[in-house]
């Protein structure tokens, strides 16, 4: 069976929409579970390696960004503008104002070191928190301009693996000047006020272009850029856990602070894990729960924002990193279920507003015609 539908590679799909359900069960286990049931028990263990699968959610953005019917420039550059107000706008409603009505819970707040009430810089770096959109959104116009001005397929590899073979060099530039120290922060971050700074994970999307690329001067063949996908992706396991093994602090760090090892390492895992989806899609028929990953894929940015919003504002209720195993794992399958009945309603709810708009003005329409007849 083709993965192919309507032009979609449905591999990429799936992978990108899994990746959402993963972030859902990760971000619950971080901001609801204790230090305790994150650190030794089973289900923190777990979730934690599911986590590891962040890179899939990178390189299906960047192979999607090279067959993206939109290719110019303009259209790159305002699409990641939009991604970093977005990314903005929703540390805003997950930290600032559940904070400023008191649904935060003292415990948060003390997590960071500082006392209520919470001062202005305190909101501040609530606010600039550096998140995977932020890392979507400056990503999107640097590989804007790397589409526009660099053909050659090749040349992505080449940036990618020297991208992550030098970006811990260039951690501690610091100028003393807030906002410039901001900017380093997003671009080379070592600490939590950034997640996922932009390099080195830009390397993921860049080796997505790489292929992404590649597919294209194929024809397009699916199956061609899978196996291309494994072979470097065995090959890149082996080359990462040698470099990882040797020196893991340097290679690993903490998942989020990567050094080139740990990119190469995480980057052949994802490889392979896409090749496997796309051999499951293959051979299997389409069913409910495949279709559950397309929704998500298709509404991944929207649905990312609720999610850590309806998250954080769980911990008006159920506290912060406070839950025992169980209530953990409860936790995250109601967060799941809330998630994606608040964001398929407000689809409806929208939907139906513009009918009704179309229709509202398609009537007046047709009584000005009747009018002037």
């Amino acid at each position: 069976m083709s993965t192919i539908q309507n032009k979609r590679i449905l591999a990429i799909d799936f992978g990108r929409g899994l990746s959402v359900i993963a972030m859902i069960l990760v971000h619950t286990l971080w901001i609801h579970a204790s230090q305790e049931i994150q650190e030794n028990t089973f289900l923190g263990h777990f979730i934690h390696f599911v986590g590891r699968g962040t890179p899939i959610f990178l390189i299906t953005m960047g192979i999607s960004f090279m067959i993206s019917s939109k290719q110019t420039l303009a259209s790159g550059l305002l699409r990641g503008l939009m991604i970093l107000g977005v990314a903005y706008l929703m540390n805003f409603f997950k930290f600032i104002f559940p904070i400023l009505i008191g649904l935060m819970p003292v415990s948060f707040i003390e997590a960071y070191g500082w006392t209520a009430p919470v001062s202005l810089e305190n909101y501040t770096y609530l606010l600039l928190t550096g998140d995977i959109l932020q890392l979507a959104g400056v990503s999107l116009i640097i590989i804007s301009l790397i589409r526009a001005y660099i053909k050659n397929k090749y040349i992505y590899l080449i940036i990618a693996l020297i991208i992550a073979a030098v970006s811990r060099e260039f951690t501690e530039i610091q100028t003393g000047i807030y906002i410039l120290d901001y900017i380093a922060q997003l671009l080379w971050s070592t600490g939590y006020w950034v997640y996922f700074p932009v390099f080195p994970w830009i390397s993921f999307i860049i080796l997505g272009m790489f292929f992404g690329k590649w597919y294209v001067e194929k024809n397009r063949d699916q199956d061609m850029m899978f196996k291309k996908m494994a072979l470097f992706g065995f090959i890149f396991m082996i080359v990462g856990a040698v470099l990882v093994f040797t020196n893991e602090p340097y290679h690993f760090n903490d998942f989020f602070h990567l050094g080139p090892g740990g990119v190469i390492y995480l980057a052949g895992w994802n490889f392979v894990a896409l090749w496997l989806i796309h051999l499951l899609l293959k051979y299997t028929n389409p069913n409910k729960i495949y279709q559950s990953f397309y929704y998500c894929s298709t509404h991944v940015t929207s649905l990312y924002v609720l999610q850590w919003v309806i998250i954080c504002w769980g911990m008006a209720i159920f506290g912060f990193q406070s839950q025992n195993e169980l209530n953990t794992l409860l936790l995250m399958i109601l967060f799941l279920v809330v998630t994606f009945v608040v964001h398929y309603a407000s689809i409806k709810i929208i939907d139906t507003l513009r009918k009704n708009k179309k229709h509202a003005v398609k009537t007046k329409a047709d009584k000005s015609i009747l009018a002037k007849s």
